[in-house]
């Protein structure tokens, strides 16, 4: 018999003993093995499967393989092994070895071995067995085949042709989608989106009560058209170039300019600028013939994006400089190959690639197309007029010439036709005890290289040179100058790579402020105390010898560099009179080997004269003409020539330059080794032709330029035939819309990236983003009026059978990034600085921030209440709230942040003195609006914090929380209703909220 008590709890034990059962029965349900698909396909099904089991041994990379069976490639699955059958008999499991292998129970036979800790299930065996009854039928990896439009959506606009693929996947899934969500959720999620900013209360407003059926689309038209849509989105594209303003390391040394990197990104997503555009300005911005010019500024847009390739790390004089460029490199090819294919190219440095079809020769290609890509100051400042002076200069400088040839042919007579110049008299013939590595006394630049304005295409030989009355001096000896038109103007002239293989490298030169550095291995972070030497300032405007001691290099890749300014804490600057000219540079020995000699030669007076008019003199021929000129035989000063002059002092004027970023310039193309394991200092002797993935775009012939072969290289990325790179974008665009990436991993479409969730829908968004021009507006305005975006979030359960957010049954539930949940907290508190572009803000440093590299000054807590954009990136100093929430530290591409959810995040909130400011500010704004009674300014509060009312349950929790801490201080009534202290507290409470750092 039961006791009283007993029977008491019996029903909730029989309501208890229920629920146990129904869970049981559902973790039962759960546990059946899934059913096959009628049709076992490679890529989606068995790839998977090999990839994470067998191809660490049986793959791409034949220095791990096992037992020389390889099961990427049909061939190699299907090859007869020893025991006298394939791995894999198409048709037939009984002829298959691996199905014997993967099935036995003997732990010595069974595959994989129980050592590697993996093994497969049943649902994996079965598909294994399917597929090879099915023909075992392989295909190419899915990213590396062409996308094709389906036919369901091929008549269908971009944004009907995504709601219905969506559309399919639901029913596919069982899954209903939810309703669309109210208003005010749509502009807060709009608005933080497209711009990381909350909407206005006016704004949501207007909204609200906008009766026309157009509304959300002219809203997604006004916040697409905003400024802020291209702060917003530029940081996106930020987090895949690793962008940073200090290269870390022991000193974290500044990357000059590079905030005018994220300015140009800002620009030019407000502008739209083309995707394939701005590919081809990253990676060569610096060689394109029609760059993109700023409407205002006549700023050079296109070479601003090579920045992209220089925000790298820097070591402080690194006692290994050829590993140190190692990993330069090394960092490019990886950013590049993450940023616009999706492939982990890095991952066969050391080897082949484990997985993809990337073998170690084609990371080497890679290799020596960036190893032919040198750094460079680059001069900001009009382009565009600069240009347009230099090309009138020109003509006018040409045209004086010409009046100066004429009035000297027609003064000539016979009796001056042949004259003997003797020069120095070495013979040419006798063997040099040095070697020459640039001699600018002709009138060539003898295969160097010149880039900027400054040292133009030739060297000085035969230019008038002028008295200040305008009267013609003599024809100018020959160097190299960089007051070709004038100093102050930017200009590099660099040689040919070359081994060192001498001592001492001299070199003639005078100049001031102008510097001649060495420069090894690419390496451009000159500084002692080991290589110090090897940058020299030229400060003499007599000719002296600048001598370098390399013996310590010899065996080492390098170049010189003559520039008319000069580095401090490697940052380059040039003042208006600065200038350098070399006569010569050469290799040697012994110290007296450093004299250049000349050889004899003879002039012919007209023959002369024409080659000076066409700019093909030799010395000789400016020394006999010189001679005529010294001799009063020919005119000094033809009519016309002080106006000439005159206006030719105006257009020089105009081409000055004084502002600088780190960018890039061509080199002379060279193809590297391969290092063997990855080791710089163990290479193959035969060396590697430049190509791009060549196994992947095998239809590409060996790169043959002069230059680099980054335009060559550009060119395969943006090939019609490349199916990667706008699957790419517009993954990457999905990605910020929406959460998740139609393919979950961002920046690796490889074999171990994951498979898309929607592959027809990720080929269809890659097609017509093409067919659009490339417009990164277009897409992700249909994308943002879709039902999909504009769903509710789920509330509760219903979303359980897609957890993983892959198929927006339901809008998912996002946390804000870092510089969203700043930036809003700024605009909601109305200190929100609505300054675009220029400088970063320093970063604020606490006590605690300390170490080698810190910078003397702290910036403001608020940073001046600019955008977390405009917030300096220090490598080794990082911003303390974008730390907090997740930004990614800046050494490779991060296309997906991690989203973590520790206690730091919410002890920043709860404790830190920015948010305790803000709190006040945010409360004295409040205080300035009229209200008669505490719930008015709740209201307010809501609407400005998260863009809607509160509930009747918010609102009394709200009063309740006010009133109790009014009386907690002894205030009441309408001190309560004004009291700052009270307020900030609250507002405090409201930044910490759920609710406002998520879009619900």
């Amino acid at each position: 018999m039961l006791s009283s008590t007993s029977n008491v709890n019996f029903p909730i034990r029989l309501v208890t003993f229920f629920g146990l059962l129904v869970l049981w029965c559902i973790s039962c349900k759960q546990k059946q093995p899934e059913k096959l698909p009628a049709q076992v396909d490679f890529n989606y099904h068995i790839k998977p499967i090999l990839v994470q089991n067998c191809y660490l041994c049986h793959g791409p990379d034949p220095s791990s393989r096992e037992a020389d069976l390889r099961l990427d490639t049909e061939e190699g699955a299907t090859k007869m092994l020893e025991n006298g059958f394939p791995a894999i008999h198409p048709g037939n499991l009984s002829k298959s070895a691996m199905v014997s292998r993967i099935t036995q129970n003997d732990p010595e036979l069974r595959m994989p071995p129980p050592s590697s800790n993996l093994e497969l299930s049943e649902q994996e065996i079965g598909l294994i067995k399917k597929w090879i009854k099915q023909g075992a039928v392989f295909k190419p990896h899915w990213a590396f085949l062409s996308p094709q439009i389906p036919e369901s959506v091929a008549d269908l606009s971009l944004q009907e042709g995504v709601d219905k693929l969506l559309q399919e996947k639901l029913d596919q899934y069982e899954l209903l989608s939810a309703a669309q969500a109210d208003r005010y959720t749509l502009i807060r999620r709009l608005s933080y989106v497209l711009t990381g900013l909350p909407p206005s209360p006016e704004k949501i407003r207007e909204f609200i009560t906008d009766p026309n059926p157009e509304a959300y689309n002219n809203l997604v038209d006004h916040y697409l058209s905003l400024p802020a849509f291209g702060e917003k989105w530029a940081r996106h594209w930020l987090d895949v170039a690793r962008y940073a303003e200090t290269k870390g390391h022991e000193f974290d040394f500044s990357i000059q300019g590079a905030w005018h990197y994220r300015d140009y990104l800002i620009r030019a997503f407000n502008e739209d600028v083309p995707y394939n555009q701005l590919i081809k300005e990253q990676l060569m911005g610096d060689l394109l013939e029609s760059p993109r010019y700023h409407p205002e500024t006549g700023q050079n847009e296109s070479v601003l994006g090579t920045l992209f390739l220089t925000m790298t790390e820097g070591s402080h004089s690194p006692v290994d400089i050829r590993k140190d460029e190692a990993d330069r490199i090394d960092n490019m090819i990886d950013v590049t190959g993450k940023g616009f294919q999706a492939l982990t190219i890095s991952c066969s440095k050391c080897h082949d690639h484990k997985f993809d079809p990337i073998p170690t020769k084609d990371y080497y290609a890679a290799y020596g197309i960036l190893e032919s890509t040198r750094f460079s100051p680059v001069p900001l400042g009009d382009e565009k007029m600069k240009n347009l002076n230099l090309k009138a200069a020109q003509k006018l400088k040409s045209g004086i010439r010409e009046k100066f040839a004429k009035k000297w042919k027609k003064s000539q007579s016979d009796a001056f036709q042949v004259r003997l110049v003797k020069l120095d008299s070495a013979d040419a013939g006798t063997e040099r005890p040095f070697r020459v590595l640039g001699d600018f006394r002709d009138q060539y630049l003898v295969g160097w290289q010149a880039d900027g304005l400054a040292f133009g295409d030739k060297t000085t030989l035969g230019q008038p040179i002028f008295d200040e009355n305008n009267t013609l001096v003599k024809l100018d000896s020959g160097m190299a100058s960089s007051r070709i038109y004038g100093t102050g103007i930017f200009g590099a002239l660099r040689s040919p790579d070359f081994i060192i293989d001498r001592k001492y490298i001299g070199v003639k030169a005078r100049g001031k402020g102008g510097s001649i550095r060495i420069i090894m291995d690419n390496f451009q972070l000159i500084s002692y105390p080991i290589y110090g030497g090897m940058d020299q300032k030229v400060n003499n405007e007599d000719w002296q010898d600048f001598v370098f001691d390399v013996g310590d290099w010899k065996g080492r890749k390098a170049y010189i560099e003559f520039l008319p300014g000069s580095y401090v804490r490697h940052n380059y600057g040039q003042n208006s009179e600065d200038y350098i000219e070399v006569l010569f540079a050469t290799a040697y020995n012994e110290e007296s080997d450093f004299i250049l000699p000349h050889p004899t030669a003879t002039g012919n007076v007209t023959q002369a004269l024409e080659n000076w008019r066409l700019k093909k003199n030799t010395v000789q021929e400016v020394d006999l003409l010189n001679d005529l000129i010294r001799e009063g035989k020919l005119e000094r000063n033809p009519p016309n020539l002080e106006k000439d002059l005159f206006q030719l002092n105006l257009l020089l004027a105009g081409i000055e330059d004084s502002l600088f970023f780190n960018g890039v310039t061509e080199g002379f193309g060279r193809e590297s080794p391969v290092f063997i394991r990855g080791n710089h200092l163990e290479t193959k002797e035969s060396t590697v032709s430049r190509v791009f993935l060549s196994e992947i775009f095998s239809d590409q012939d060996p790169i043959r330029s002069k230059g680099s072969g980054r335009k060559e290289m550009t060119e395969i990325i943006l090939s019609p035939e490349n199916p990667l790179t706008s699957r790419v974008m517009v993954n990457r665009i999905w990605h910020h819309l929406f959460g998740t990436g139609l393919v979950e991993t961002v920046d690796n479409f490889g074999l171990q990236g994951k498979l898309p969730s929607h592959p027809e829908l990720l080929d269809f968004l890659s097609l017509r983003f093409q067919e659009e021009g490339w417009s990164i507006k277009k897409l992700i305005a249909a994308l943002v009026k879709t039902d999909a975006f504009q769903r509710v979030t789920p509330k509760g359960l219903e979303n359980q059978l897609d957890d993983k957010k892959l198929y927006l049954a339901h809008y998912p539930v996002r946390r804000l990034e870092a510089e969203a949940i700043r930036d809003g907290i700024l605009a909601v508190s109305g200190t929100l600085n609505p300054e675009m572009y220029g400088p970063s803000v320093p970063v604020y440093l606490t006590d605690f921030m300390q170490g080698r590299g810190r910078p003397q000054q702290s910036g403001p807590i608020d940073g001046n209440g600019r955008r977390s954009i405009y917030l300096e990136v220090r490598r080794n100093f990082p911003d303390r709230m974008m730390g907090a929430f997740d930004r990614p530290t800046p050494f490779t591409t991060f296309g997906k942040r991690d989203v973590t959810n520790v206690p730091s995040q919410s002890l920043f909130l709860m404790n830190d003195p920015f948010m305790m400011e803000q709190s006040r500010w945010m409360a004295r704004s409040i205080l300035d609006v009229p209200a008669s009674k505490i719930e008015d300014r709740i209201q307010y509060i809501y609407l400005q914090a998260f863009s809607r009312p509160p509930t009747e349950k918010e609102l009394e929790l709200a009063k309740t929380f006010i009133t109790e801490m009014g009386s907690s201080e002894d205030i009441h009534g309408e001190m309560l209703l004004q009291s700052e202290e009270i307020w900030k507290e609250f507002c405090h409470s409201v930044f910490n909220m759920k609710s406002f750092i998520y879009l619900m």
